[in-house]
């Protein structure tokens, strides 16, 4: 399989290549066109500020790329969120993939969120094997609402898109490479899209 991690500085590139490494799995780490078309399946991590990380995007413009891909696709944290329309973090437009906003959390709990919370509501194959109330680990200070793209959910301490699928782009906000069997098992079944 031909795995491509996008590369634009503004990703948690090593922990996704460890936990891919433990499936017995390469990836190729790329800003390059050719290379990000031509793979099999593509993996966009993100950790960081949304207006710096869509500067990075638009300086190697893999902002017009992205969007174009047709392959299995899948956003981790920021990730996740640089494919809504737009996010509160600094006023940013993002990448417009699927039309949805970020939001910064309005609680009295501690933000970020950070630490094990349960997924619920579990949709399509990338949950396949994954029990209802499953753990996995969260680490952001935004979140995107439910719509009819969320395929999971968690609350915190309202309910929000803990995943989200709109045509061949998935997303995370949770870290699947860092949320022990379960989030294994999520990368496989990515992995076999």
């Amino acid at each position: 399989m031909n795995l491509v991690i996008v590369d634009y500085k503004a990703g948690n590139v090593q922990s996704v290549q460890f936990a891919l490494e433990r499936l017995g799995v390469q990836a190729t780490l790329s800003a390059d066109f050719e290379t990000i078309q031509s793979a099999d399946k593509v993996i966009f991590p993100g950790v960081g500020e949304a207006s710096s990380a869509m500067a990075q995007l638009r300086s190697r413009n893999l902002d017009k790329l992205l969007p174009t891909l047709k392959q299995p696709f899948f956003g981790v944290c920021l990730g996740m969120q640089l494919l809504c329309q737009h996010s509160d973090e600094g006023d940013t437009d993002m990448l417009g993939i699927i039309p949805l906003p970020v939001k910064r959390f309005q609680t009295d709990l501690k933000v970020p969120h950070m630490g094990w919370n349960q997924l619920e509501q579990l949709q399509t194959p990338l949950f396949a094997g994954i029990a209802e109330g499953e753990y996995a680990y969260y680490v952001h200070s935004f979140y995107v609402p439910l719509s009819e793209y969320t395929i999971a959910q968690t609350s915190y301490p309202e309910p929000f898109s803990a995943a989200l699928q709109f045509k061949n782009f998935y997303a995370a906000q949770f870290h699947p490479e860092k949320s022990g069997p379960a989030g294994s098992q999520i990368l496989k079944n990515f992995l076999a899209l």
